[in-house]
Formats: structure tokens, sequence, C-alpha cells
């Protein structure tokens, strides 16, 4: 039994296809197959069931797997423990980013961070919170950028800004007349939202904590990009938030309709997290140093009051 087996075949119950696994793994899809059905041969029981499309784990393969999550990770631990002592800052490190998050944060840091440390493999992955928590609990991401808290235990945080939300209100709306909106002015049913699955949408639905009723409601609409919200809004079928630094790159126009919250706003924390065992701090303080660098200049917002991204329904 070795770690490469394992890792193969962590990859092929990650991906539920060999093909797939292989690629990631950077091997020949036959070079990947014949190293896990060794592995069987030499414990003598079958870990996937190939007959199923999607492959999947059998039972005895599910606690291997388990196991297999283990060594792997500690294995990793030895690398990382050589590279702490050396203060090497450097090797593969694997970053999951929210969605909204992703387009306006990654581009600031992306190029300064790559400068600044080209022993590093940044491997950047998109993915919602409930991903992000999952692959840092099973291992496959080394730590994430995400709104918090998140209240899990198992995962510390580290806050990199706080970012206000922002009214985009079309013209023919009660509040566009407005100077400064009030929470207690917003109707949940009045604005346009992100699809499931994003907790900003989650966010924006804990600032609208008293739903207020609307029978003569016209639709109910869920977009999976600010851009299109921002189109919909300026069309005049309702009003949505934006993060603040969705709101920087926006033309004069558009700033027209951008409405602040009176002091203090709800905004969202935006934290770096990891999972309380990982042992890769070098490469954690690295990146978070070169984000508070660039953001220091461009987001600088303390009074403010931090809504939450959990689901509260």
């Amino acid at each position: 039994m070795t770690i490469t087996q394992l890792k193969y075949t962590l990859a092929v119950a990650e991906y539920k296809n060999f093909t797939i696994a292989a690629e990631n793994c950077f091997v020949t899809q036959p070079t990947l197959s014949m190293q896990i059905q060794k592995l069987e041969e030499e414990l003598d029981a079958k870990i996937f069931n190939r007959s199923k499309k999607p492959i999947e784990l059998t039972e005895v393969g599910k606690r291997i797997v388990e196991q297999a999550k283990v060594i792997v990770d500690e294995s990793n631990r030895i690398v990382d423990i050589v590279h702490q002592q050396k203060g090497y800052i450097g090797g593969e490190f694997k970053l999951g980013i929210i969605p909204t998050v992703m387009p306006t944060l990654l581009p600031m840091f992306l190029k300064t961070f790559s400068k600044n440390y080209p022993k590093v493999q940044l491997i950047i992955e998109e993915l919602t919170t409930d991903e992000i928590i999952r692959k840092l609990t099973d291992g496959y991401i080394d730590a994430a950028i995400a709104a918090t808290p998140l209240e899990n235990e198992a995962i510390k945080e580290r806050v990199l800004y706080y970012e206000p939300f922002v009214g985009l209100v079309p013209e023919d709306h009660d509040l566009y007349k407005k100077n400064k909106i009030k929470v207690d002015e917003l109707n949940v049913e009045d604005i346009l939202l992100l699809e499931d699955g994003h907790c900003f949408k989650d966010s924006v639905l804990n600032i609208c904590r008293t739903h207020k009723s609307n029978k003569n409601i016209r639709f109910q609409l869920e977009s999976g990009s600010f851009d299109t919200l921002i189109k919909l809004s300026k069309d005049g079928l309702g009003m949505t938030l934006l993060p603040y630094l969705n709101t920087l790159d926006l033309n004069e126009e558009d700033k027209g309709h951008l409405r602040e919250f009176e002091t203090p706003p709800p905004a969202r924390e935006v934290s770096l997290i990891y999972h309380k065992s990982q042992l890769k701090m070098q490469l954690i303080e690295s990146l978070k140093n070169t984000i508070d660098g660039v953001v220091r200049g461009a987001i600088a917002f303390s009074d403010v009051e931090i809504v939450s991204p959990l689901n509260k329904s």
C-alpha cells in the first residue's frame, strides 16, 4: 500500500470518474486504474462499484476512503512541518473563494501575490460556502475566502475586511428620491436576489428580517450574476443590493442609481478561513498580508453592522 495509491483512490472518490481523476492527478487513466486495482488486490476488497454511473463507493470502500483521507492528510503535514521549520514559502496551496467575492477581490491581490511568492503554486477554485466547508473538512483545499461568521468550531476565521451593502434603485422606485435608505424600508418581495446557493442571498434575506407582505407582487426573480441584477433593476423590475466592491467599476450612469444605507450600514464580514488543524500557516500569513495591503486602500469600513451569511430560515 502506498500514499500514491491512496491519493488516486481519493481522487476517484471525489470526481466519481477514473478519467477525470487521472487528469487531476496528472497521470494517465490506465496508470491510475492499475494502481487502484493493485490496492484492491492487496486489501482483497472492492473499493468502487464500477458498474454504476457515476462510479460509487462500496460500503467497505466508504470506510477505506475515510481512513485514506486521514493518512494522506497526515503525510502532507510532514512536508508542512519541514517547510515551517525552514521558513519556506512555496509549494502547492489550494484556495477556495465564494462566487460573490471572486470577481472583485481576486484581481486585486493575485498579481501581487504571484510576484512576491513565485515559488507558490496557487490553485484557486470558485466554491459555494457549503462546498468550502466540506472541502476544508475533507482536506481538499488549504484555505478559503468567504463571508463570515460561520459558527463552525473546526474552522478558524481571520477577518480581511468589512464590506457594506449598497442599494441599486431604479428611477420609478420609492427609494430613488432618498439620499440614504434605512433597513426597515426594504421589502424583500421587491428585491432582485441571487439564486439559491449564494450566501449573499441569505445575507440579504437576513437584512430583511421583517418580510413585508405585498399581494400585488408581479413576479419573483433570482439570477446567478450581479450584472444581470443590475440590468433588470435599471429596467425598473425592482431594486437590488450589491457588495460595495461591486459598485466601484460601475459607469457614472449606473452609479447614479446607488443609494447607501444610513450609518451603521449592513455589511458582510469577509474572512480568510482554514481548518483548525492546518499547518501551512506561513502561506496563510503571506496571503493574508498581501490581501490586507491591497484592500486597505479600497475599502476601510469599520462602523458597520455585520449581517450573518448563514441561512436563518
